[in-house]
């Protein structure tokens, strides 16, 4: 294969790792650091009402649960507090409704609660509604007289449709409105009298626009007003105007409640109920408010995760794929340093063992279970055993060796041969017959330089793959591994002087 074949994997590869890890950082809010936190808002909605003995329904326009819905957040939980009443989500009038519904009730005054956990999100906000041009308004032949008034003035500042709308806002805005104005305005009674009328008005002129309501979650106070927002249709998006000032845009950390076009709140058995918002900030695990909101968004994407496995495999896979890292790290030291090791996942293997025991007491166990091996196993030499026995009787010796260890241990009073029979045995063993082995052919200076290169790997692997944040990113973000992956296939063709070659042939150079 030519090298611009391989480049062109590799690329590819990465690009594929890192595309799948960026998705879910930015737009799944997949925390890069254990123990993350995040700001999130509780959102709360109390319905107070009184009950007439008769079956009752309520219908509460709420929050889309739909990802990309709310602009600039997400909704990672949803609750609601029924006191006997059954619940259940539905669509009307271009929004999401919780209904009520009790056919017995037995309570005078009532109180029903509908709260979400709100999270910011940086995915993009998709809005697929249809634009629709309301009905215009009944006016008057004063009134008609008066908005198409208003409405040349607005022609002669405007430019399109943005515009218009925004400039035609403006005439309602202040105190020193035209006599035109405080004409129409005349009688509506709340600002969202107001928006519907607008809406309505800009119906004239075949401008779709709709109403939408929120509130900001920053602020004093628990207490939240909702507040109406205008919306019109350039024929490419939906464009918001403040009705209190006709500027375009929503105000920082607002949060869209709905855009259905109905009614907010209706109770069958009270005309005037009571409706009350109220928002609490907090701070929460970002890993836990990533899981809950991917659950409410995609329960696919979740159950076909790692996240979906029970508790004691995630553990298991949270070390297991830190073994490539791990290797990748032994391919760095071997192929670019030049360290010489026995094998070439020996180190790596030995580096599980350490996760179990601890590096310190992992070294101290390896050196003595190795030192006291090695010397046994020169004493079998003499005896001039075939290969598999002479494998099994160090097996054995290793399994002696490694009791004799945490006995004495536990009699000294140390811990340190206590988690002796998590090592892995026949690795210990391995170790000690493939020294035995190059200590005969190559002589003791290049079994012992193989078996301190071995422990430096293994080592220096160990401090990698017990990194609290690294084992956090491949196990939220698996598809690292591809970019590890594509690293690997480049250094597998580097054929030039490693690092420990440049001081041997130091002399060579001059």
């Amino acid at each position: 294969m030519k090298k611009t074949q391989l480049y062109l994997i590799a690329f590819v590869l990465a690009a594929i790792g890192l595309s799948g890890a960026f998705y879910k950082w930015r737009v799944l809010n997949f925390p890069l650091l254990p123990g993350q936190e995040v700001q999130v808002w509780t959102v709360e909605a109390r319905i107070g009402f009184e009950e007439n003995g008769q079956p009752n329904t309520i219908n509460l326009l709420v929050p889309s649960g739909q990802d990309g819905s709310i602009p600039g957040f997400s909704i990672s939980e949803e609750k609601v507090i029924s006191r006997g009443y059954s619940q259940d989500y539905g669509k009307a009038n271009g929004g999401r409704t919780s209904e009520w519904s009790i056919r017995n009730p037995n309570r005078r005054t009532q109180a029903l609660y509908y709260s979400a956990t709100v999270v910011r999100s940086n995915a993009t906000a998709v809005d697929d509604a249809k634009p629709r041009v309301a009905d215009p308004p009944e006016l008057s032949e004063t009134g008609k007289a008066a908005i198409e008034t208003l409405f040349e003035q607005t022609l002669e500042e405007s430019a399109d449709t943005a515009t218009f709308s925004r400039a035609f806002i403006r005439k309602f805005v202040g105190s020193n409105l035209s006599d035109e104005a405080r004409l129409l305005i005349e009688g509506l009674q709340n600002q969202h009298e107001r928006s519907r009328f607008f809406a309505q008005a800009l119906g004239i002129r075949n401008i779709p626009a709709r109403i939408v309501r929120g509130f900001q979650l920053s602020g004093d106070g628990a207490t939240r007003e909702l507040k109406s927002y205008l919306q019109v249709h350039n024929q490419a998006n939906w464009i918001t105007i403040d009705l209190d000032s006709g500027d375009e845009g929503f105000p920082e950390d607002f949060f869209l409640w709905t855009r259905g076009q109905g009614e907010l709140l209706t109770v069958a058995s009270d005309p005037n109920p009571e409706l009350t918002f109220s928002v609490v900030a907090d701070l929460a695990d970002a890993m836990a408010i990533a899981k809950r909101s991917t659950d409410v968004r995609d329960t696919r994407l979740l159950s076909f995760s790692l996240l979906s496995l029970p508790a004691s495999v995630q553990a298991n896979y949270k070390l297991l794929l830190m073994v490539p890292v791990g290797a990748f790290m032994m391919l760095l030291l071997r192929n670019i340093v030049g360290i010489k090791t026995f094998g070439t996942f020996m180190p790596v293997l030995i580096a599980l063992a350490f996760d179990k025991t601890q590096l310190v007491s992992g070294v101290t166990l390896f050196c003595i279970v190795v030192g006291l091996g090695l010397l046994v196993r020169f004493l079998l030499e003499k005896i001039r055993l075939l290969l598999v026995p002479r494998l099994t009787a160090v097996l054995i010796l290793v399994v002696l060796l490694m009791a004799f260890v945490s006995i004495m241990s536990n009699r000294l009073g140390f811990e340190i041969g206590m988690s002796v029979a998590l090592f892995p045995i026949v690795i210990m063993a391995m170790t000690i017959e493939r020294m035995c082995v190059a200590w005969d052919e190559r002589g003791p200076k290049y079994a012992l330089t193989q078996g301190f290169g071995s422990l430096a790997t293994a080592c220096l692997a160990y401090i990698v793959m017990s990194y609290e944040p690294l084992k956090h990113l491949f196990f939220v973000f698996p598809e690292l591994l591809l970019v590890v992956f594509a690293l690997t296939l480049l250094i597998g063709r580097y054929s030039g002087y490693r690092l420990t070659e440049l001081t041997r042939f130091k002399s060579l150079a001059k």
